[in-house]
């Protein structure tokens, strides 16, 4: 057992491995089917992804005493849908081995670790909020949905936060539950079967189309869509990653299990603020111990291969949405208050905040960094306007 182990430490472990879960599984079976794969390669596919994931956040967690979440790159998935139809299986696997080639190049040089220490920290935190904030609003969209459900969980996270702080979380995600199934709302017509699965590994094949329409695309959505939002939400949190070496870590996993079925590994960033939030521990040297039960949760569930997808696809929408929403609202408005504290970073940091929430993205390149350009040219701009001023003024 892990010394000094805590129950909220297992209970946001687990709601992050959820919403991990529940928010891309879909997305990965459509890229699986997209590429023809069959039943013991869509295994395969689950399960080295699991497994990708959680050794790769288990051993950064514990080498460092921090909670770094990795996570597979769903923005990766989505493109796969799009970009790798009619592609072959085995050149898809050379496409992933060349994004787990760049991914790792980029660790290893440690650019990228340098250009993310310039960016000013109420950027970072606007852009955080940004990214967060939608989960936060689910909360209250899935109202439309299931007003009941979402209801009985929120009077629950009242409650807690008042009479029983340390528990709230668990206490919304067991009420949400129990309401579900006294309601009937699980899916009880999916069906599954638990049974170990196989790595298969496929032989990779190298053409420049699939190199330059999905090997390359993929390296730039998961660095632009999931590495930077990771790195900033484990600083928001007032962490001082190691990025370059994280960075080399999730590469070389991404080389290694490619020809297995993991496209890319990266940063987590959603699941990873649950993880580094104060919800998963008042203490934030000991929050690394909710990311050590993640990796866990995240083995574990590998293991079962494809049948993972049927046992997430159980949950109702609302239950998923609202726990995690309830669970990141305190991240989400510390981020706020850090963006907006000092006046002469609010513009900067709403307009960041702003183009983050809108999701707009132009050449592929998701909001993200659009609102990390915006945001630093908006501040650059007043900055120098307010020197002129002050200038003229003396």
């Amino acid at each position: 057992m892990i010394a000094g182990l805590k129950l909220s430490h297992l209970v946001s472990g687990f709601i992050a491995v959820l919403v991990g879960y529940t928010g891309s599984v879909a997305i990965i079976f459509q890229a699986i089917d997209t590429l023809g794969a069959t039943q013991a390669q869509a295994n395969s596919w689950m399960l080295v992804l699991g497994l990708g994931t959680g050794l790769s956040g288990l051993f950064l967690s514990l080498r460092y005493q921090m909670p770094i979440l990795t996570a597979w790159s769903t923005p990766g998935a989505a493109l796969l849908v799009i970009g790798a139809e009619g592609l072959p299986m085995s050149e898809a696997i050379g496409a992933f081995l060349f994004c787990g080639a760049l991914l790792t190049l980029t660790g290893v040089t440690g650019w990228f670790e340098k250009v993310s220490r310039l960016i000013p920290d109420a950027i970072a935190s606007a852009v955080l909020a940004g990214v967060l904030f939608r989960f936060g609003l689910g909360v209250f969209s899935s109202m439309e949905e299931d007003f009941l459900l979402v209801a009985v969980m929120c009077i629950t996270y009242l409650a807690g936060r008042r009479w029983f702080a340390r528990y709230a979380i668990l206490s919304v995600l067991l009420s949400g539950s129990l309401f579900c199934w006294i309601t009937g709302a699980f899916q009880t017509e999916v069906s599954f079967s638990f049974s170990a699965a196989q790595p298969v590994f496929v032989m990779p094949e190298f053409s420049l189309i699939a190199l330059i329409s999905v090997g390359l695309p993929l390296y730039v959505v998961t660095m632009t869509s999931q590495n930077m939002p990771g790195v900033i939400a484990l600083k928001s949190a007032g962490y001082k990653p190691p990025v370059s070496a994280s960075l080399t870590v999730t590469g070389l996993a991404s080389l290694l299990l490619a020809p297995f079925g993991g496209f890319a590994f990266n940063f987590a960033a959603i699941t990873a603020a649950i993880c580094a939030g104060p919800e998963a521990d008042e203490d934030p040297k000991t929050r690394y111990k909710a990311a050590v039960i993640a990796g866990i949760f995240y083995c574990g569930f590998g293991m079962l291969g494809a049948a993972v997808i049927s046992l997430f696809l159980l949950a109702p929408k609302a239950l998923v949405i609202t726990v995690a929403g309830l669970a990141l609202l305190s991240t989400i408005g510390a981020s706020l208050n850090a963006a907006l504290l000092r006046s002469d970073d609010r513009e900067a940091a709403l307009v960041t905040f702003m183009t983050t929430v809108s999701a707009v993205s132009f050449f592929g390149i998701g909001a993200p960094v659009w609102a990390l350009l915006f945001g630093t040219a908006t501040s650059f701009a007043l900055s120098r306007s307010r020197t002129l001023h002050l200038t003229r003024t003396s």
